[in-house]
């Protein structure tokens, strides 16, 4: 949600934008919103008055009933009945007002920030840069289903009877290795200087609100039948809900966590789920990491951020790149954002792993995360980024250290969380 300031002075700048996101649709509300805007001001004013004049009214009561004119503080007393029943009309009023203000502005898009490139979808994001060799081998790369079913590591037949399509199990050393890239991430992480945290999985409504747009939630999370609750679909959601409404110390910024969770999504949709594969699914587990920072300081943070994934991944033996991603590919209360997308032999090209993602105030705003400057009070910043999520990154692991002889290779990093064990090989 944006500063309404930026609509009372400078009404293009939003428009601007929301034509940069090719949300014409949304133009109207800025008009909307300066309208309404005015006429809560007006109201206020008002109120502001009555309650004035009603103070000063209030104060003649007593002069009056020392002097023994009672006739006349009662007349004074029925103006001041009057006025009370006036200024609680205006704050009525003030108060609808002021919710459909919020409405329309929950739905203006966030100022995005000028480096990020104008495009309408994801078909036009902006590679920037790889990291590492992308190899084909000479060999066939088997889907990554077949990989593991011939490990015996997953069943989703048994898991479609348990709980239908789009969920797994996981079995063996493939089980055993999609904890160990977890547990890399974790403590990778932590070294980082992260403090590490499992987060509440599901959360209230206004924090998901707080946190990503209505569209977003409709199409992501799974609620809680009879209750104010909601599956988490990443952990960042309960992780920037962890300061909703608080006033942090400025020595105690900036703040950077790391958390583990699983997490739910609906995946309907064009997308779709793969009946046999990994890569589409109702449920996975995921390394996160948030930060909350001074405004000032949120686009070191960014780079930053999405380098540490990099990293991890170049661990195991992936490649990747960074793609930016474009204006119209950006969610609404996102500022910039970019996507690490890692290398897939089998299909020859780069399917997406990861995703950080710069705020600025507006989740900060929507859920009053806040520090105490000289001149008051102000919305902090906050980013998320994805350091690993599984089964997607397990399936890019596979993939890249598949060998001819059908074994899949345990790139070094990852051979101290499975005992030491350098390979998983077929069974016979």
């Amino acid at each position: 949600m944006i500063d309404i300031k930026l609509i009372r002075e400078n009404r293009d700048l939003v428009k601007e934008n929301i034509k940069k996101k090719f949300q014409d649709e949304k133009l109207p509300l800025v008009d909307e919103v300066f309208e309404l805007d005015k006429k809560v001001r007006e109201v206020q004013v008002k109120a502001d008055t009555l309650k004035a004049e009603k103070n000063k009214l209030s104060g003649e009561i007593g002069k009056l009933m020392q002097q023994g004119l009672k006739d006349e503080a009662e007349e004074v007393k029925k103006k001041v009945a009057n006025s009370n029943e006036e200024i609680k009309k205006l704050e009525e009023e003030q108060q609808k007002l002021s919710n459909e203000i919020k409405d329309k502005m929950m739905v203006i898009p966030q100022i995005i920030d000028e480096s990020v490139p104008i495009g309408k979808d994801d078909t036009e994001n902006v590679e920037v840069q790889r990291f590492g060799e992308p190899v084909v081998p000479s060999y066939e790369i088997p889907y990554h289903a077949d990989i593991i079913e011939r490990v015996n590591g997953m069943d989703k037949d048994a898991a479609g009877r348990t709980s239908g399509q789009g969920f797994y199990y996981l079995l063996g050393d493939i089980a055993r290795l999609h904890e160990a890239m977890i547990a890399y991430a974790r403590d990778y992480m932590i070294d980082h200087g992260f403090t590490y945290a499992i987060p509440p999985f599901m959360i209230h409504s206004d924090v998901v609100t707080g946190v990503m747009s209505f569209p977003e939630m409709e199409a992501m999370m799974y609620k809680i039948e009879g209750e104010d609750l909601y599956l988490i679909g990443t952990s960042e959601h309960s992780m920037i809900g962890k300061f909703k409404d608080q006033i942090i110390k400025r020595e105690e910024l900036p703040i950077s966590m790391t958390s583990y969770s699983p997490c739910f999504r609906k995946e309907g949709g064009s997308h779709g789920l793969e009946e046999r594969g990994l890569y589409r699914v109702h449920q996975f587990e995921k390394q996160e990491m948030i930060v909350i920072c001074e405004p000032e300081e949120s686009m070191e943070w960014y780079e930053k951020m999405w380098k540490l994934t990099v990293e991890i991944f170049r661990n195991f033996d992936i490649p990747v790149r960074q793609l930016e991603c474009c204006s119209g590919d950006l969610a609404d209360l996102k500022v910039k954002s970019c996507d690490i997308e890692a290398w897939s032999p089998r299909q020859k090209k780069y399917f997406e792993v990861g995703s950080c993602s710069t705020l600025g105030d507006a989740q900060a705003r929507r859920l009053g995360i806040r520090a105490k400057g000289e001149n008051g009070t102000y919305y902090l910043h906050t980013l998320n980024n994805t350091v690993v999520a599984t089964p997607r990154g397990l399936i890019a692991l596979i993939e890249n250290n598949y060998q001819e002889d059908g074994s899949i290779k345990i790139p070094k990093a990852l051979q101290p969380y499975m005992g030491g064990k350098t390979q998983i090989v077929p069974k016979k």
